[in-house]
């Protein structure tokens, strides 16, 4: 079967365009009248060529208003290079990424639901990043910024003073919660979540869950402390379902994540990678705290991903094999945009995180993938069902080459035409050699 290449026509004529556009630093002010910028798009010189080191442009739509409240997205703008069916929040680092996605999630829409509060975690700890996702999505939907342990980044002190958190009633009226010391503004009241390790962290991120959600989670997934692309997935997932996410290491099962495994006996634990990262006699210490155990993942960072992404067990898992959803993408050396992106997973078009570890080059697996969900239609395009993919990160993390590439892979196309059916397996792909332990269900098979 043909893979769809992305127009070079319509490439170099978006490589014209933009090269003509001039370049901004931030947002523009003149006569009292607020500018908000709509559109921010940071675009390296050659926006489709990879993820060079070139100069950096900036893009920006600006509507001219007198009055905070009509700026569609706050006055710190919303990164963001668009495609026909991709959106690129396309900030430098996780921290830039992770303003803008709140933003994006929590637009001051006239009569819309008030923040009641935000996470702030460090900008060194990715693994707070991921367990603190699962208040991202609802019913708390808690935004995941990040900050320094220090001083507090300018895109996240900006983001906090737009979304105005006014504090979670259930949590003593605390407005922004600071997870391992990450630093928050003044004028918020605060409350403070410890622990030394990443199991203990998020320890206490699931004792926070608890007493916000006041319910028992259907499920807990377990991660891998020391392999970013392998837990990455976990927090999108996390956002949708509520379900806490708790790290183990290659060999031992932490006492704190065995101490919220105990609390939690009655829920089922679900272990994301193969055995070269949470290993056999890892699970089986889970297996004897918990009421069942289970593995999902394939060798490969990015092959488990796609496992993940396509897995179904009874109210567990994404089951995405078939058109007609929402994805997001990101990179796996910047494992914090995987925080930026959980509350794009758990709203507007839902959908599960899918991980590359190049910038340059879109991985095989997840073109065969994504080709195999392409959508399609057979009389009238405005009947069918559209796919929508987030990119997480400027071309330093994704390319502007894979962007154009996802583009076309996710473009809803005639049935008929060499790629509308994707790869004739009926939805169904192997992204890898799945490794498990007590029978999951196989990709696309159901539930229990």
């Amino acid at each position: 079967m043909r893979v769809p290449r992305p127009s070079k026509d319509r490439i170099d004529r978006l490589r014209s365009e933009l090269s003509r556009r001039p370049g901004t630093t931030g947002l523009i002010a003149a006569a009292g009248v607020l500018i908000a910028a709509v559109v921010i798009a940071l675009i390296a010189i050659d926006p489709f060529g990879g993820g060079g080191n070139g100069e950096t442009r900036v893009v920006t739509i600006a509507v001219a208003t007198d009055n905070e409240q009509e700026t569609p997205v706050g006055t710190l703008g919303f990164p963001l290079v668009a495609t026909r069916n991709t959106t690129r929040i396309s900030g430098p680092d996780p921290t830039a990424d992770a303003a803008a996605a709140a933003l994006a999630t929590h637009p001051p829409a006239p009569g819309g639901r008030p923040v009641e509060a935000a996470i702030v975690v460090p900008d060194d700890e990715w693994q707070a990043g991921i367990a603190a996702s699962v208040l991202s999505g609802p019913p708390n939907r808690i935004p995941v910024l990040v900050s320094g342990t220090g001083s507090v980044p300018d895109p996240t002190s900006q983001a906090l003073a737009q979304l105005k958190p006014r504090g979670a009633p259930a949590a003593d009226d605390t407005a922004v919660f600071s997870v391992g010391g990450a630093a928050v503004p003044s004028g918020f009241r605060a409350g403070e979540l410890h622990g030394d390790s990443p199991a203990e962290v998020a320890n206490s991120i699931d004792q926070l869950r608890q007493r916000l959600m006041k319910r028992e989670p259907d499920h807990i997934v377990i991660v891998s402390s020391d392999e970013p692309g392998y837990a990455m997935p976990a927090a999108a997932w996390a956002a949708r379902s509520g379900d806490p996410v708790l790290f183990g290491g290659r060999n031992q099962v932490p006492a704190a994540t065995l101490t919220a495994l105990r609390r939690h006996a009655a829920s089922a634990v679900y272990v994301l990678g193969p055995d070269s990262v949470i290993s056999k006699d890892a699970v089986s210490q889970i297996a004897r705290v918990s009421a069942s155990v289970q593995r999902v993942g394939a060798s490969g960072a990015v092959q488990s991903s796609i496992f993940f992404a396509r897995y179904t067990d009874g109210s567990f898992g994404w089951n995405l094999n078939d058109p007609g959803h929402g994805m997001e993408l990101a990179n796996s050396g910047r494992p914090l945009d995987a925080a930026a992106a959980a509350s794009l997973a758990s709203s507007g078009k839902w959908g599960p995180l899918l991980i590359t570890d190049t910038a340059d080059t879109l991985p095989p697996e997840l073109r065969s993938f994504l080709l195999d969900v392409k959508p399609g239609y057979a009389t009238d395009p405005t009947r069918a069902v559209y796919n929508h993919v987030w990119l997480m990160g400027d071309a330093t993390a994704i390319g502007g080459q894979v962007q154009a590439e996802v583009d076309e892979l996710a473009e809803l196309a005639p049935i008929g035409n060499a790629g509308a059916q994707g790869n004739g397996t009926g939805g169904i792909a192997q992204p890898g050699t799945p490794e498990s332990e007590h029978s999951p269900t196989p990709p696309g098979k159901g539930g229990r």
